[in-house]
């Protein structure tokens, strides 16, 4: 979620219809919103948007929660792992393009973190899941040598996950 104006904001969803699709709340900062309580990082539910006519930037109409995973919650390094898999996942896809087998590993990994402990083996597993998701896995290197490759750099907060979670 990103701050657009005193009351709006930018929030982008992945769908296993239409991939990441990136929209703007209106009043969504406002007191009486109807979006109150149903923006948070790692929902899962359904949406409704009108499109935009030009660009890539739609206008969220409604959301209904079915899965807020508490439990993911509970702990910062569960916080901080859900959140690289969504960042590699962000930087590995075009907007507006359904890839089902991405979202599939996004919900297993965020599902996971939901009533498991975060671990190193579940971050260099999603890696090694999504460089096979994107075709790129099978050198000689690392996943984690493939997605950087791939995607230009990994996210900053990797070495820090590493440290937090007992890696090198």
């Amino acid at each position: 979620m990103t701050r657009l104006t005193d009351t709006s904001l930018i929030v982008h969803w992945f769908t296993e219809d239409e991939g990441l699709v990136k929209t703007v709340v209106k009043g969504a900062l406002r007191p009486k919103s109807p979006f109150a309580g149903k923006l948070d990082l790692f929902f899962s539910g359904e949406i409704g948007v009108a499109r935009a006519r030009k660009g890539e930037l739609h206008i969220l109409r409604e959301v209904s929660i079915s899965n807020w995973r508490e439990g993911l919650r509970r702990k910062y390094d569960s916080a901080l792992l859900a959140g690289y898999f969504c960042q590699l996942v962000e930087a590995s896809v075009e907007p507006g393009h359904e890839d089902t087998g991405m979202h599939d590993l996004l919900l297993r990994g965020l599902n996971h973190l939901d009533c498991e402990e975060p671990s190193l083996r579940a971050m260099v597993h999603f890696e090694k899941q999504l460089a096979g998701i994107l075709g790129i896995s099978g050198g000689r290197g690392t996943a984690q040598d493939s997605l950087r490759d791939h995607i230009g750099q990994l996210p900053g907060s990797r070495k820090q996950l590493q440290q937090r979670l007992g890696g090198d």
